[in-house]
C-alpha cells in the first residue's frame, strides 16, 4: 500500500509538473518576445538573438497611429469607474436577495440565473442602438461614459457569489443592529460591508479585469475614435496589416505591461480574494 501510494503522488507530481509547463510556457513565450531585438513577425526561431528594452520604450513614446499611453490612461479611468459602480450594484443587489423575502424574490434568482448563461455579447447590437438613442455616441468622451455604463448595468445579475458570502454572516447580527435602532442601511454599510472584505475583494477584482480586458463591447462602441480606444483595441491595432511587422514586439510588451496591474492587483488581494471565493461556496 506504500509503495502504492508512492507510484500515485510520483504520477501526481509528474502530472503537474507538465501541466505546469504548458501553462507558463505562452507566458515565457510572451516575455521573451517583448525583449526580442529582431522587428517582424514571424521568425523560424523561438530564442531571440538579440534582447533590447527599445520595445518597452517606444511603446510609450507613441506616434499619432499609436498612442499606448493614452489608451492605458483611458482604460483605468473607465475601469476605476465601472469597478465602483459594480460593485455597489452586486452588493446591494445581493444584500437584498440574502436578507429580505419578498413576492418574486425566487423568480426573480431563477430568471437572473439563466440570464447568466447567455454571453453578454448577444445583446451587443441592441445596447449600441440603444446608446445611441440616448445620444451616448456622439463624442469620444460620451462612448467613454456608454462603455462604463454597459459595464456596470448588468453587474447587479451576477450577485450569486456575493449572495453566497452575506448567507454565512449570522441574521442575528442584523436583529441586534435593528433592536438597537439600526435601519436596513444602517446595518448594510456600517455592520455587514464591514465583515465582507472577502467578498468585496473579489467583487472589485472581477468587475475590474472586466472593462481591462474586453475588445467586443469596447471595439462596436469606440468604432473609429482612435484617440479614445481602450487598450484591448489598442493592442489589436498594432497588429493589423499595415502595422504588424513593425509594431510586432511592442505588441508582446504591452501585453506584459497591462498583465502587470492585474498581477499587483491579485498579489496583494490574494488572501481576502481566497476567503471571500471560499465563503461564497460555502453558503
Amino acid at each position: 500500500m506504500k509503495a502504492k501510494r508512492m507510484i500515485t503522488n510520483a504520477a501526481c507530481y509528474v502530472l503537474l509538473t507538465v501541466l505546469s509547463i504548458i501553462w507558463v510556457l505562452p507566458i515565457f513565450y510572451v516575455v521573451l518576445t517583448s525583449f526580442r531585438e529582431e522587428s517582424g513577425s514571424y521568425k523560424s526561431y523561438i530564442w531571440p538573438r538579440g534582447f533590447t528594452l527599445d520595445n518597452y520604450i517606444n511603446l510609450f513614446h507613441g506616434n499619432s497611429n499609436i498612442d499606448f499611453s493614452r489608451w492605458f490612461m483611458n482604460t483605468f479611468i473607465i475601469a476605476i469607474f465601472s469597478t465602483i459602480l459594480s460593485a455597489f450594484f452586486v452588493l446591494c443587489v445581493s444584500y437584498v436577495m440574502s436578507r429580505l423575502r419578498f413576492k418574486m424574490r425566487k423568480t426573480f434568482m431563477n430568471i437572473a440565473l439563466v440570464l447568466g448563461m447567455f454571453p453578454g455579447f448577444m445583446s451587443m447590437i441592441a445596447v449600441y442602438y440603444i446608446l445611441k438613442g440616448l445620444g451616448l455616441l456622439e463624442s469620444g468622451i460620451l462612448k467613454q461614459v456608454a462603455l462604463v455604463l454597459v459595464y456596470s448595468g448588468g453587474a447587479g445579475l451576477g450577485f450569486y457569489m456575493a449572495k453566497g458570502f452575506f448567507d454565512t454572516i449570522p441574521k442575528t447580527i442584523d436583529e441586534a443592529a435593528y433592536i438597537d435602532g439600526a435601519s436596513k442601511w444602517d446595518t448594510f454599510i456600517k455592520i455587514t460591508i464591514p465583515l465582507s472584505k472577502p467578498i468585496i475583494t473579489y467583487t472589485l477584482i472581477t468587475a475590474f479585469m472586466g472593462p481591462w480586458v474586453d475588445y467586443i463591447f469596447a471595439k462596436v462602441i469606440m468604432g473609429n475614435e482612435t484617440p479614445y480606444y481602450t487598450i484591448a483595441i489598442g493592442l489589436w491595432t498594432m497588429l493589423e496589416q499595415e502595422f504588424v511587422e513593425y509594431y510586432y514586439t511592442q505588441f508582446y510588451a504591452g501585453c506584459v505591461v497591462i498583465s502587470i496591474p492585474i498581477a499587483i492587483l491579485f498579489l496583494l488581494t490574494q488572501k481576502c480574494y481566497v476567503e471571500g471565493v471560499s465563503g461564497a461556496v460555502k453558503g
